[in-house]
């Protein structure tokens, strides 16, 4: 009646030492580490970085624990932070020798000291949140009606070279505001621009009206297609902070949408406001040059000679100088998209590029009179400029055309992302800020590691002492789901804020309400006169409806406010869901487990140590 076949027991040894397992890495503490990552979108970090960063600590006689390059950075532990605090410098001095020009960002930074071993199986710590480790939160809101005005400036060009190529002659196009107004002289043109913008422009939405002799017909954004602008300009613009925020070195950034216009931005450990700022505000933008492939240019290139006069000097990533002409061809601005793909004829890597109706009319004319020639592609960030690439116009270009050449898979990607979200889609500004510092960060993990394990206690003693070895076997139970919790929420690599360690100690307030019933429903059973063995199967039987209920009503409430809350809200819902369904596990399943395996092999099983249960005798007096 009450024995769990083998493969129950085996079930719970494995579930246990899974939790064990990575529950383990949020033991291990974290060391003062140098994160080195690339401070411009050209500068690649690789094994040739690991190496100069390795020598630059030899030559000032520092000693590292490990040095290793993980993903796009170079991470460098240290024993202790006086250490952390020299290399920097030592770092810092030999890759960015020219502070006004850093290539790289060398930034301080705290890792886990987990094992190798434990690493290689994928068991890394919980992320620690803004409020536990201190950091910096911004709020920024969105201009976007810069971003319809930006689109219906495109539009309204679009419009111009559409007429111009269907040969429909007009008295004028002019934008105002996010309106284009387009003035006629007849109502034939008038029908023709219509049937044009209807079949071509399925963004715009038109007005006509009589000016006199003439018509006047003015289009606007459609109210669902301005929404996908807006939301595109969002996305975008989280993309491009999320490429920027990589170069501080932050371990966890947050950054999610608020409302229709603003992004929540959280960089827990970042100290340095005014450089969090500078990052997060930093513009970039593309050009498209024609390279100088005159004998002095080529001269200029190999440094035997000046720069001709018209041109100027750029580098590639591998340190190669192109001599690039000042005309600017085409800017960021006319780009509207880039995606990587493969070339159909070769199977290279490739980008697709697509510009606006003016970028296309200029890329035809540019390249129909400069076959052959290379064209080069520059990023320019905080004045500095830089060349991504510099192809060859192999044929004339229009509006979609694409780059090939020498380019990884990787790379297409990474040069594809630049073009698309090398800058902001629309303007942001900064409307709220705030600083936590470390100390307060400190104080809030003593504050909740002190609550959670306080409250731990305290309940076990209550429950030892009231239920006596059932009551044990729930405080066991209750370990075993607060293990259960910190494996989860390490297994998704959740960030733990001070909301979600409130949840935590809630999870357990909740999770022992279930012994509770379990624990009383056998006692009921003995009161009525039920065997041990009976009283026991039968309350873990009849409370589980009970309990399944209960909690499942409390997992709507969570799953709610998981899904319309936001921020610490979302934060402690997870953790709040999570619990729900580990302590079903640990409450019913494992405590049953442990009852089954002390008692359960007991035949002739006339007591069970539940503490005091009150029977009323024949006469209506209580007995024990």
């Amino acid at each position: 009646m009450n024995r769990y076949p083998v493969w129950k027991y085996a079930l719970m040894v494995v579930v246990l030492l899974v939790a064990i397992l990575y529950t383990l890495p949020n033991f291990f503490g974290e060391a003062p580490a140098v994160q080195i990552s690339s401070a411009k979108a050209i500068v690649k970090v690789d094994s040739t970085t690991s190496a100069k960063v390795e020598q630059a600590l030899k030559d000032a006689g520092i000693t590292a624990d490990a040095i290793a390059l993980e993903g796009s950075s170079v991470k460098v532990r240290f024993g202790d932070t006086d250490t952390q605090l020299k290399a920097k410098d030592a770092i810092q001095k030999a890759l960015t020798p020219d502070a006004t020009d850093p290539a790289y960002v060398v930034a301080l930074n705290l890792l886990s000291r987990s094992p190798a071993w434990l690493t290689s199986l994928h068991a890394f710590p919980m992320y620690l949140g803004l409020d536990l480790r201190g950091g910096v939160h911004f709020m920024l809101q969105v201009d976007m009606q810069a971003a319809l005005t930006k689109r219906a400036e495109s539009l309204a060009g679009d419009i111009r070279t559409s007429l111009r190529e269907k040969n429909i002659r007009h008295g004028g196009i002019t934008r105002n505001g996010q309106a284009i107004e387009i003035k006629l002289r007849d109502s034939a043109t008038l029908a023709s621009t219509k049937a044009l913008i209807q079949d071509q422009f399925v963004d715009l939405q038109m007005v006509e009206a009589a000016v006199g002799t003439e018509y006047s017909l003015t289009a606007t954004i459609k109210p669902e297609a301005a929404r996908r602008i807006q939301d595109q300009a969002l996305k975008q613009n989280m993309v491009t902070l999320h490429n920027r925020i990589n170069e501080l070195g932050v371990a966890e950034p947050v950054i999610q949408q608020q409302g229709i216009d603003r992004i929540v931005v959280q960089l827990p450990g970042v100290q340095d406001t005014a450089k969090a700022k500078d990052i997060l505000g930093r513009t970039a933008t593309l050009e498209m040059r024609l390279v100088d492939d005159s004998a002095e240019a080529k001269a200029a290139e190999n440094n035997t000679g000046p720069v001709p006069f018209g041109a100027e000097r750029f580098f590639e990533r591998n340190g190669q100088a192109v001599i690039v002409k000042k005309q600017v061809i085409l800017t960021g601005e006319n780009l509207t998209d880039a995606q990587p793909g493969f070339d159909s004829q070769n199977q290279q890597p490739k980008v697709d590029l697509t510009v606006d109706a003016k970028g296309g009319r200029i890329m035809r004319d540019t390249s129909r009179e400069n076959i052959k020639k290379r064209m080069a592609i520059l990023l320019f960030e905080k004045g500095k400029g830089e060349v991504l690439t510099a192809p060859v116009i192999q044929s004339e270009l229009g509006n979609r055309f694409q780059i090939s050449g020498s380019m990884s898979v990787n790379e297409a990607s990474d040069l594809a992302l630049l073009l698309r979200a090398g800058s902001l889609a629309a303007p942001m500004e900064i409307i709220e800020e705030r600083t936590i510092g470390p100390t307060l960060g400190a104080d809030n993990i003593s504050k909740g590691f002190h609550s959670v394990s306080w409250g731990f206690v305290v309940i076990v003693a209550f429950m030892a002492v009231y239920y006596m070895l059932f009551g044990l076997f729930s405080g066991l139970a209750l370990a075993v789901n607060l293990l259960l919790l910190v494996a989860v929420l390490s297994m998704l690599q959740a960030t733990l804020t001070l909301p979600g360690m409130a949840a935590m100690a809630l999870a357990l307030g909740m999770a022992i309400d279930s012994n509770v019933l379990i624990n009383e429903r056998v006692r009921e059973e003995l009161r009525s006169g039920a065997s041990p063995q009976a009283a026991i199967h039968a309350g873990y039987e009849r409370a589980w409806a009970t309990i399944l209920d209960s909690n499942i009503s409390t997992l709507i409430v969570g799953l709610a406010l998981l899904a319309f809350g936001s921020g610490p809200v979302r934060g402690f819902a997870v953790v709040h869901c999570i619990g729900i369904m580990t302590s079903m596990f640990s409450a019913v399943f494992f405590s049953r487990g442990l009852v089954n395996l002390w008692y359960g092999r007991q035949k002739k099983l006339k007591t069970i140590s539940i503490g005091t249960v009150w029977r009323p005798d024949a006469s209506g007096a209580v007995a024990k």
